[in-house]
């Protein structure tokens, strides 16, 4: 297979392009460097792209193996024809490849295999020929055999009727087509497996729906309620028109008898072996394809929640609630360094909340706090309030924000938050991590497993591998597109930098406690097992703010720097101006000299040209300002104060196929189904919401039985 061809085509670029992919991936160029900085190589595709790229490649690859594999194993039982050979040839998939070798495949015993051992096979080829004037039954005395265990002529044609169902079973262009029938005839249909119990998929017990037109979410939803031993579910299809292309395969109208038999032997192919195998085929494809779909709404999810603009500048109280053992108690200052822990009892006796309500209080005054991060979790409700009330008492402005505690857990128990916190008791770590995640959302979450973040639907349903490769990906974009401080990142965020593995992470970090902050990024180098092809990989991610070269605090890659100071040269600023790194006004200069022209001037592509315009207009900046600032809060509003009608502001945090949750400032987010969220028809509430949007909404209902908020964002 010509993968350029076939891979320019599927993502509609040019073949060039698909070539250039190819053979810098092979090179093993990482896909955010390739992204970042070979645009001209490629057309300017994004990271996500050409992470599909590289999957598709991947896939296509693994299918040419796979042909030649079958095509050894046929030859292997000199059995391989010309004509199966261009069949291997010509199949686009794994399903197709699988159904040429179907015939091929060694089998365990079967019906079938047990006919041909009685010598069966001859009487099947003659029923099949349907020759005018044969006479099946007479024909089948001549294989009655008591020692062979065929009784008598009928028994043998029931044989005979096995092998020809089976041989109809492994035809593939019958099995190709009936997956057409199926994909468009087909529904999917669940009923409870016990009628008198209640569970959260009562919706499921008498449902049925299209095959081509069901939602990723209900597949995903009725799978596990299968799993759970609460549905049963199967594929529903009218055998009129599947039987019908198998007889029509079959009936050659010459011999009504044989005619008859092969009817019943294609009814029981499509019956016993075909229907049972292409249900569990489609069943399994509907999944793989629904599993994709979450897996990419859960890495949108995901990187709009690591895209949080970091609250820069602020001294941080984060409070991970509690019952039984208390609210631990964090203060950090605004580079994350923990400044003191505690724990309090705001949800115990008068006494204790007065005790707590002083001691929290004592923290603000002594720190100056500006903000208080409160997790979600067990007790988040009693904590805010305490908190919303305690903060009116401050003698300076404070506000808080209830943030997302998911993964704290799993991070206070890691040997990432044993090494950078070896002084602190495991539960005071998670509030420290509450703390730090508002303050640098991305650095404080890449130390956490991405499938543990939860902004995703039904991930645990999933296949993990493929789901874990997606996930950090994702992290690995964000990570390079904001970049990372060579003398502050953490081994955690160092390692999702383009080319570093965990040695030279490591290594990055006893360098720099050995020899004090790096002051370049050339001197990168010096670090051991850092080679030429890893500094090459990773240089332009990594800020230095500390360096007398302005453009080491860019995301210009090192390669480029000539470039970058030649066109300060052109377009008329002095080497005086240059070294004070202010060139507010570059862009309007560049456009006068003209865009095109300084590009052949300088001998680069405009993609590049236009980076180095972006990055040097704006040296150090942070991609994450531009998104929405998050919402902080002064007061606490409880579900029973909600009202229909009421309108209320708040922030997006999950987006899945249905529709959106929005943290209204109550303990439950309120649900905006996907009908509620524009008078437009939607596909999905994504082309609309990203997790981390403020968002206007209207309270629609509130059941506080259920818990349950119902919200419209409809005018």
């Amino acid at each position: 297979m010509d993968y350029s061809v076939t891979l320019s085509q599927l993502f509609n670029i040019k073949e060039e392009y698909a070539q250039n992919i190819i053979a810098l991936l092979d090179d093993g160029n990482t896909i955010p460097f390739i992204a970042r900085y070979r645009k001209e190589m490629h057309g300017s595709m994004d990271d996500q792209l050409i992470r599909e790229f590289s999957d598709k490649l991947d896939y296509l690859r693994g299918l040419d193996k796979r042909r030649e594999e079958i095509r050894e194993l046929i030859n292997g039982q000199e059995k391989l024809t010309e004509e199966i050979s261009l069949a291997l040839d010509k199949a686009q998939t794994l399903s197709e490849l699988e159904d040429i070798y179907r015939p091929f495949k060694p089998k365990r015993k079967t019906r079938a295999s047990v006919a041909k051992q009685r010598g069966l096979e001859p009487l099947a080829v003659e029923i099949f020929k349907q020759q005018k004037g044969f006479e099946p039954l007479e024909f089948a005395e001549r294989f009655v055999s008591e020692e062979k265990e065929v009784p008598t002529a009928q028994d043998a044609i029931n044989g005979a009727m096995d092998i020809i169902a089976e041989q109809l079973s492994d035809s593939a262009e019958i099995r190709k087509r009936l997956r057409v029938i199926f994909r468009n005839s087909g529904a999917l249909k669940s009923v409870a497996a016990d009628k008198e119990q209640d569970s959260v998929y009562a919706n499921y017990y008498d449902y049925s729906e299209p095959v081509k037109k069901i939602a990723g979410h209900r597949i995903l939803a009725v799978n596990r309620g299968e799993k759970e031993g609460f549905l049963k579910v199967s594929v529903a299809l009218d055998s009129e028109e599947p039987l019908g292309l198998i007889n029509r395969a079959l009936d050659r109208g010459t011999n009504p008898k044989c005619s008859e038999i092969l009817r019943a032997a294609g009814e029981d192919a499509y019956t016993r072996l075909i229907f049972p195998s292409i249900e569990r085929e489609i069943r399994s494809e509907l999944t793989e394809t629904a599993a994709e779909n979450a897996m990419k709404v859960f890495a949108v999810n995901l990187k709009q929640l690591l895209m949080q603009p970091p609250v820069k500048g602020k001294t941080v109280l984060g409070l991970d609630p509690g019952y039984r053992t208390g609210c631990k108690v964090a203060v950090v200052d605004d580079t994350g360094k923990v400044l003191d822990t505690t724990v309090i009892y705001p949800t115990h006796s008068e006494a204790k909340i007065a005790q707590s309500k002083r001691k929290l209080l004592e923290l603000i005054k002594k720190h100056s706090v500006d903000i208080i991060s409160i997790g979600n979790g067990t007790a988040s409700k009693e904590t805010e309030m305490f908190a919303a009330d305690a903060i009116k008492e401050a003698d300076r402005t404070v506000y808080y924000m209830v943030v997302s505690e998911a993964g704290a857990s799993v991070y206070s128990a890691s040997k990432l938050a044993a090494t950078e916190l070896p002084e602190l008791d495991l539960t005071l770590r998670s509030a420290v991590s509450i703390a730090r995640r508002l303050q640098d959302p991305l650095a404080e979450l890449v130390k956490i497993e991405p499938k543990a973040i939860g902004v995703g639907q039904y991930q645990h349903d999933m296949p993990q591998k493929r789901l874990g490769e997606t996930l950090d990906g994702v992290v690995e974009d964000c990570v390079n597109s904001v970049g990372a401080d060579l003398n502050t990142a953490s081994p955690a965020l160092l390692l999702r930098v383009s080319g570093l593995n965990s040695t030279v992470c490591k290594n990055i970090v006893a360098y720099r406690e050995e020899n004090g902050a790096f002051s370049s990024r050339a001197e990168l180098k010096k670090v051991p097992k850092l080679g030429p092809k890893a500094f090459e990989q990773c240089a332009g991610f990594l800020r230095v703010p500390e360096s007398r070269n302005p453009l080491d605090n860019t995301g210009v890659h090192p390669e480029s720097y000539a470039t970058a100071k030649e066109l300060l040269r052109l377009v008329g600023y002095s080497d005086k101006e240059i070294k004070s790194a202010k060139f507010g006004d570059l862009s309007s200069k560049v456009i006068s000299f003209g865009t095109k022209e300084l590009a052949e001037k300088l001998g680069v592509g405009l993609p590049t040209l236009l980076d180095i315009v972006k990055e040097l207009s704006k040296p150090g900046r942070d991609p994450r300002d531009e998104m929405p600032q998050p919402m902080l809060r002064s007061d606490v509003l409880d579900i029973k104060d909600l009202k229909e009608g009421m309108e209320l502001t708040g922030t997006v945090r999950n987006v899945i196929d249905f529709g959106a949750f929005v943290d209204i400032g109550v303990h439950q987010d309120g649900l905006v189904h996907i009908s509620q969220i524009c008078d437009k028809y939607l596909k999905h509430p994504s082309e609309v919401l990203k997790v981390g949007d403020i968002v206007k909404v209207k309270i629609l209902s509130v059941d506080i039985k259920k818990n349950r908020i119902s919200l419209t964002m409809r005018t």
